[in-house]
């Protein structure tokens, strides 16, 4: 059975829970138990023996036994109760209490995923519905077991379950999850200049997203090291704020083998799980153009008291958008070695340009590129993500650039590499194929400026915004202050953004001269520069970049059309009005 298949025999167990379940809730019942029903399979083979350890052992303390019964099961999680599910559906009249007993019976770290989705209301409900048997011995009938389902393909199902589930319950089913070409994309331009390195014999390399959804960047980045180099290690960390999301994510991670410790729960601004922790790579798709109301006093609190030692250093964005909040908290777990950290990272197109010179995202955008961090972006199609139409675009960053590109940064438009969908999933009518993924590499890796791609110096981007100044008549006479300066009119100020020359980071006042006389001045001989009020500013304004030219159509062939059209409708109308 394939997985749109797997994924529609699962939900089909939902026809269960009509009358007795809204529609929007039907996820409360048959995520946790296709959870279960993973484990319940994964552990299958492994029962009987650690069934039969767990007497000899059952006298020692907590954390020898987990150990001990974990290596007997193989995994980094076990169940040493009796039950499973086919003996659970032997004892009709004891479910509940059976399937409790069960539950309890699993290690801790596996205990907690079933708590977080608050289980055990759905089993008295179910209970006092008479249908917790009928689901039970549904899912019994669902072979889970990795022989047949592999981990990538799980991964698949959970996220076809939650889009179902959020459909029917109006919820974003965007937030859980990126579709998977755009993740194997992204992970390819994470790891393109680093796989010699990562072909070597037993390397061991750190993974962390901050905002980890059901794991699937997680999971496609582990799949590529180990496609890769069956030899290599990719150690994967992740915290989520959404409690079923992290019991997927969590789940799928110890079952693989991943630490159950490295998946973390709760709000990474507020509660960061990996403080102390630095990684060799980062990858997220956090939420763009959300708010962060909700967290502003204590990200407000930690940039004025810890500035560049905290964080959040370089600037705070607007309040509408924390997109750049997210990526200032990666780029703080970089690693500084000579190794250092390469980060990739979506956004909308908001942290490209939003705010003017001065502002909190302008000043990130300056201190990102000024430290030389900023490798490439690369725009994305439209119509990409379940839970939104806009483009999008991958930023990649770095504190250990390849010489050729040091003081570079390099951009690609990827947006006509498309393929339209058969059938829309919410918003996603396109997606990008597999022959798109290597051109789209391929261009990144040559490094090369053609139609697709442009290369950049890090000045390219700044520039210095200047106040200029105009005097202020007052009976056909200028205003002067105590000293005979000329009082500006606040209604004839302007502002011009001068670039920054190669290789600068400010425009000197001899710069800022040349420009006046050239562009300014020639049209309003008397205006002055306020020197105290120039900042500087960066900005990518990728559109003008990228732009082409296309001339109007002939005037002939548009009359032709219209021709057409009127034609076309009079006969319509004729047909009308028989």
């Amino acid at each position: 059975m394939n997985v749109q298949g797997l994924a529609n025999f699962i939900w089909s167990v939902a026809d269960l829970l009509r009358g007795d379940y809204k529609q929007a809730s039907y996820g409360q019942v048959i995520l946790p138990f296709t959870v279960l029903r993973r484990l319940d399979c994964v552990l299958q083979t492994s029962k009987d023996n650690v069934l039969s350890k767990y007497e000899s052992v059952k006298g020692m303390n907590e954390d020898a036994i987990d150990k001990i019964l974990n290596k007997v099961s193989g995994y980094n999680f076990h169940n040493r109760s009796k039950f499973d599910f086919t003996k659970l559906r032997a004892e009709h009249d004891k479910i509940a209490i059976n399937l409790r007993t069960y539950i309890a019976g699993f290690s801790v770290d596996a205990r907690e995923i079933v708590e977080k989705f608050k289980f055990d209301e759905q089993i008295t409900y179910l209970d006092d519905k008479n249908l917790l048997f009928l689901v039970l011995e549904s899912f019994t009938k669902i072979d889970l077991h990795p022989d047949k389902v592999s981990s990538m393909d799980m991964g698949y199902v959970f996220e076809e379950l939650i889009r179902k589930f959020a459909e029917l319950s109006n919820e974003t089913a965007g937030e859980h999850f990126t579709p998977r070409e755009v993740i194997r994309l992204m992970v390819n331009l994470l790891f393109i200049n680093d796989r010699e390195m990562l072909s070597k014999k037993g390397i061991v390399k750190t993974l962390y997203d901050c905002a980890c959804g059901t794991g699937g960047m997680l999971s496609v980045a582990e799949e590529y090291l180990k496609e890769l180099n069956p030899d290599a290690r990719l150690e994967v960390f992740g915290q989520e704020l959404n409690d079923e999301s992290y019991a997927i994510c969590k789940s799928d991670m110890i079952i693989k083998g991943q630490k159950a410790g490295n998946i973390k729960f709760g709000n990474s601004f507020t509660l960061d799980g990996f403080s102390n922790e630095r990684f060799d790579y980062m990858i997220t798709n956090p939420p763009f153009g959300v708010e962060w109301k909700k967290v502003q006093k204590f990200i407000k609190d930690e940039h004025s008291k810890q500035g560049f030692g905290g964080r959040f250093g370089a600037g705070l964005p607007r309040i509408s958008d924390g997109s750049l909040l997210f990526q200032q908290h990666l780029i703080s777990k970089m690693k500084q070695t000579n190794d250092g950290s390469r980060i990739a990272i979506v956004h909308n197109g908001s942290p490209l340009f939003t705010g003017n010179a001065g502002s909190g995202e302008s000043e990130i955008r300056r201190w990102v590129i000024e430290n030389d961090m900023l490798e490439a972006i690369v725009a994305l199609p439209d119509q990409l993500f379940y839970n939104t139409g806009i483009f999008t675009y991958f930023w990649i960053l770095t504190n250990r650039k390849e010489p050729l590109r040091k003081g570079k940064v390099q951009l690609v438009n990827a947006v006509s590499f498309l393929k339209k969908m058969s059938r829309s999933l919410g918003n996603k009518r396109n997606e990008i194929s597999d022959e798109d993924i290597n051109t789209i590499t391929q261009v990144y890796g040559e490094f090369k400026e053609n139609k697709y791609c442009k290369i950049f110096n890090n000045s390219d981007f700044g520039f210095s915004r200047i106040t200029v100044e105009r005097p202020l008549i007052k009976n056909k006479k200028m205003v002067t202050d105590k000293n005979g300066k000329p009082k500006p009119d606040a209604k004839l100020r302007d502002y011009e953004n001068i670039p920054l020359k190669k290789g600068k980071t400010e425009s000197s006042k001899a710069d800022i001269q040349e420009y006046m006389d050239k562009e300014v001045l020639p049209h309003v001989p008397d205006a002055w520069v306020d020197h105290e009020k120039t900042k500087v500013g960066y900005e990518i304004n990728f559109t003008k970049y990228f732009y082409e030219y296309k001339p109007l159509r002939p005037l002939a062939e548009i009359r032709a059309d219209i021709l057409a059209l009127e034609k076309e409708t009079d006969g319509l109308l004729a047909e009308v009005m028989k």
